[in-house]
C-alpha cells in the first residue's frame, strides 16, 4: 500500500501569483510596468495630438529647423508619398551613429527609440544646441512609436547609415557604409508611415501642414523650405505637386499678406537679441522679433512662435509683447495729453486690436505640455517687454501722427469698456450693503476682470495690497483663522465677522445646494484663497473651501473660486554658462529637488545657490508675491470644482472632516492615509 507525501506548502510568490489571477484580485503581480516605449503606445493623447498625424510629422519637421536655427542647414524638404507616408529631409550636421558612451547603442537608435533622451538637454556654453525648441526629449521617439515603419537615413563624416523600425522597434538594424563620390556629404533624411490606429484620421490637414512650412520659411530668412505632393502612380501624365519657400526679409511681408486694408498704423516691426555683457541679464543670443499692426474693426491676425516652434495658445512671450505695447502707449498718450478725463486704460484696450507675428528665442523654453502649445517660462515675460518697450517708445516719437492715431483708437476700446461696466453697475441698483472698511477694492467694474484675494493675516495683506494691479484685484484681509462653518445655520453665520465681510465684499448671500441665489451683486469674477504654503495655511484654506461649499456652492459650480499657490522656497543661482544669475521659485519640496537637478545638469555647483523658506507671504515683498503669485501671465490659479465626486460623494468627505462629532471616522481616515501624508511640522 502507497502513500503519497504530503504536498509542499506553495512559496508565497505562488500564492501572490494564484492571487493575482483571480477575477478582480489585487496583488503584487497586477502592477505593471511600462518599459521603452510602451507608455506612448498606451496613452498616445499624453504625448500627441491624436486627431491627426500632423504633429508626429511636426516632431521630425521642427528637429529639421533647429538645425537651420543653430545655423547648420539651408534646406528643409518635405515630401507626401502615394502611399501615405511623409519624408522630412534636412542639410544639416546629421544624427550621430557612433557608439553612445555610457549606453553602448549607436546614437541614432537611442534618439528614436528612448524617452527623453537628446541632444537638446545641454543649453550651456559649447552645447549642441543652444537655442531649440526641443525640451523633453521625447519627440521622434514618439512619433517612431506610433509609425507603422519609420526609416533613417543619415550622411555624416563621409558615412551614410540607415537603419528602420516598425511600432518603435529596430526591424533593420544599423548598416554603416562609405559615402560614394556622387553623393551629398551630410544631412537627414526621416520617413514616417503614420499608424492610423492610433489616430481619429490618417490624413494629414493640407493647410495645416501648409502653413507651417511657410511661416518656418519666414522665420529662417535664407532657408528654402519645400513640400513636394507625389503624383499618383495610376496617372502616367501627372506630375509632382512642389511647393517653394524661400524669404530673404523679415516678418512684415508674411504679416502683410493677412492684414486687412484699413490698419489705424502700418506695421510696426523690430528685433533684438541680447549680446555678451548687457545689463537686462539675458543669456546671449536670447531675444525676439516682432511685427505688430493696429485694426479698427474685423478680426485680427496673431501668430506667436518661441524657437520657431508655433504657440498657438500663446504664453508669457506674447504677455511680454503685450506689456511692452502698452507701456510705451501709454507713455505716449500721458506725454501727449491725450486722455480724457475719467478715462483709465488698461493693457487689452491696446491689445484687442493688435495683429502680430511674434518669434522668440529663449535659452531654455518651458512649454504647456508635450504639444508645446503654450510658452510657460516667466523669464519670457521680462525679455520680450524689455526689448519691445524702449523700440515701439523710439518708433511712436519719430511716427507721431501715427501714434496719435493709435490713442484714439485705445482711448475709444477703454472708453467703450467702461461704458460696458457702467450699465453692469446699474443694473445692480444702488440698495447694496457698505462694503468692509478693510477690503481695499480695485477700482474696475467689470465682472470679467475683477478678482478678490482672500489674503491670510494683515502682514500679508499689506504685501498683496502693494504688488497687486489695483485696476483689477481686490484685497480682503483676514484676521485669524476662519470658523469652520460646517454645522453653523446659515441665520448665525453672520455673527462672524470673517464671514460677514466675505459675504457682503463678493456680493452674494449664503445659500443652499438647492437654492437659487441672485448672483448679479457678484462682484468679481474670481474670488481666490490665498493662504501660506504651510500646514496652518492649508488649514485655513481648507476651512474657506468649507465655508463655500456649505454657504455659497453656486459660486463654486459657477467656476469663481480658485485656490492661490504661493511657493514655499527661493532659489539664488549663481551665473552659469550663458545662463545668468537668476531666481527661482518652488512650490512643495518635490519642485526645490526638481530645480536643484536641473541647476546640476548646467553644470551649477552644490554651493553655488542659496535656498530660502518662506515662513509666510507676509515675508514676501510685494513684487516677489507680484511675479509668484498675483501676476495672471506667471501664476498658479487653482480652479475650485467637484471633480471626480458629485456633490453628494463630496458632502459625506467634508462631514468626516469637519464634523464635530465625527472624531471617530478622522482617526479611521488617518490611520488609512497618514502614511501616504508628508506633514511639515
Amino acid at each position: 500500500m502507497s502513500s503519497k507525501p504530503p504536498a509542499k506548502p506553495e512559496s508565497k510568490s505562488a500564492q501572490t501569483t494564484a492571487a493575482a489571477a483571480q477575477p478582480g484580485a489585487y496583488g503584487e503581480a497586477s502592477i505593471r510596468v511600462l518599459k521603452g516605449l510602451e507608455p506612448v503606445k498606451q496613452r498616445p493623447g499624453m504625448y500627441t495630438r491624436t486627431d491627426n498625424p500632423l504633429h508626429i510629422v511636426q516632431e521630425a519637421i521642427d528637429n529639421a529647423a533647429d538645425e537651420a536655427l543653430m545655423g547648420h542647414g539651408k534646406r528643409i524638404a518635405v515630401t507626401l508619398h502615394v502611399d501615405g507616408s511623409v519624408t522630412v529631409d534636412d542639410d544639416g550636421r546629421g544624427i550621430p551613429f557612433g557608439l553612445h558612451p555610457e549606453e553602448g547603442v549607436p546614437v541614432v537608435e537611442i534618439v528614436f527609440t528612448r524617452l527623453h533622451a537628446g541632444g537638446k538637454f545641454d543649453k550651456g556654453t559649447g552645447g549642441a544646441y543652444s537655442f531649440s525648441g526641443g525640451l523633453h526629449g521625447v519627440g521622434v521617439s514618439v512619433t517612431n512609436a506610433l509609425a507603422k515603419r519609420l526609416a533613417v537615413t543619415v550622411w555624416r563624416e563621409k558615412q551614410v547609415a540607415q537603419l528602420a523600425f516598425s511600432g518603435g522597434d529596430v526591424i533593420e538594424p544599423l548598416v554603416v557604409r562609405p559615402a560614394t563620390s556622387g553623393e551629398r556629404k551630410r544631412g537627414t533624411s526621416v520617413r514616417v508611415w503614420p499608424d492610423p490606429r492610433y489616430f481619429e484620421s490618417a490624413e494629414l490637414p493640407r493647410a495645416e501642414l501648409t502653413h507651417l512650412l511657410r511661416s518656418k520659411a519666414v522665420l529662417m530668412p535664407g532657408v528654402t523650405v519645400t513640400l513636394t505632393t507625389e503624383a499618383p502612380a495610376n496617372k502616367p501624365d501627372a506630375q509632382d505637386e512642389v511647393q517653394t519657400w524661400l524669404y530673404q526679409g523679415g516678418l512684415r511681408d508674411y504679416l502683410m499678406q493677412s492684414l486687412p486694408a484699413d490698419a489705424v498704423i502700418p506695421p510696426f516691426e523690430g528685433a533684438h537679441y541680447a549680446s555678451e555683457g548687457e545689463q537686462e541679464n539675458f543669456a546671449e543670443g536670447e531675444g525676439a522679433a516682432w511685427c505688430v499692426a493696429f485694426t479698427d474693426q474685423g478680426g485680427v491676425i496673431r501668430e506667436s512662435y518661441v524657437n520657431l516652434i508655433p504657440t498657438v495658445a500663446g504664453g508669457t512671450h506674447e504677455a511680454g509683447l503685450k506689456d511692452g505695447l502698452f507701456s510705451a502707449i501709454k507713455g505716449f498718450i500721458e506725454m501727449h495729453a491725450l486722455l480724457p478725463k475719467g478715462v483709465k486704460l488698461m493693457p487689452d484696450d491696446v491689445f484687442s486690436r493688435a495683429c502680430f507675428v511674434l518669434s522668440a528665442k529663449v535659452l531654455d523654453p518651458q512649454f504647456q505640455g508635450q504639444t508645446k502649445e503654450k510658452l510657460n517660462s516667466r523669464d519670457a515675460l521680462r525679455l520680450v517687454s524689455a526689448y519691445v518697450k524702449p523700440a515701439f517708445e523710439l518708433w511712436l516719437g519719430q511716427h507721431v501722427d501715427y501714434g496719435k492715431k493709435l490713442a484714439e483708437l485705445v482711448i475709444r476700446q477703454a472708453q467703450a469698456r467702461q461704458r460696458a461696466g457702467q450699465k453692469v453697475e446699474k443694473r445692480k441698483g444702488s440698495g447694496v450693503a457698505v462694503l468692509p472698511g478693510k477690503l481695499t477694492d480695485c477700482e474696475s467694474r467689470d465682472l470679467a476682470d475683477n478678482e478678490l484675494f482672500l489674503v491670510e493675516g494683515d502682514s500679508a495683506g499689506g504685501s498683496a495690497k502693494m504688488g497687486r494691479n489695483k485696476e483689477t484685484q481686490a484685497i480682503l484681509p483676514l484676521r485669524g483663522k476662519v470658523l469652520n462653518s460646517w454645522e453653523v445655520d446659515r441665520d448665525r453665520l453672520f455673527a462672524n465677522n470673517e464671514i460677514h465681510d466675505i459675504s457682503v465684499a463678493i456680493g452674494v448671500d449664503p445659500h443652499g445646494p438647492t437654492d437659487t441665489p441672485d448672483l448679479s451683486g457678484l462682484r468679481y469674477g474670481k474670488i481666490c484663497i490665498l493662504s501660506d504654503a504651510d500646514v496652518d495655511g492649508s488649514h485655513i484654506q481648507v476651512l474657506l473651501l468649507t465655508l463655500f461649499f456649505k454657504h455659497f456652492p453656486r459660486l463654486i459650480e459657477t467656476g469663481h473660486v480658485y485656490v492661490a499657490k504661493p511657493p514655499l522656497f527661493r532659489v539664488d543661482a549663481a551665473a552659469r554658462g550663458k545662463k545668468p544669475a537668476a531666481k527661482f521659485y518652488a512650490l512643495d519640496d518635490g519642485e526645490l529637488q526638481a530645480c536643484l537637478d536641473k541647476l546640476r545638469k548646467e553644470g551649477a555647483r552644490d554651493t553655488s545657490w542659496s535656498i530660502s523658506r518662506f515662513k509666510g507671504l507676509g515675508e514676501m515683498s510685494a513684487e516677489q508675491l507680484w511675479d509668484t503669485t498675483l501676476n495672471p501671465d506667471t501664476r498658479r490659479l487653482l480652479r475650485v470644482a467637484y471633480g471626480l465626486l458629485n456633490a453628494g460623494a463630496t458632502t459625506t468627505s467634508f462631514t468626516k472632516l469637519m464634523g464635530k462629532g465625527e472624531a471617530a471616522a478622522r482617526r479611521e481616515l488617518m490611520e488609512i492615509h497618514g502614511d501616504a501624508v508628508e506633514v511639515d511640522v
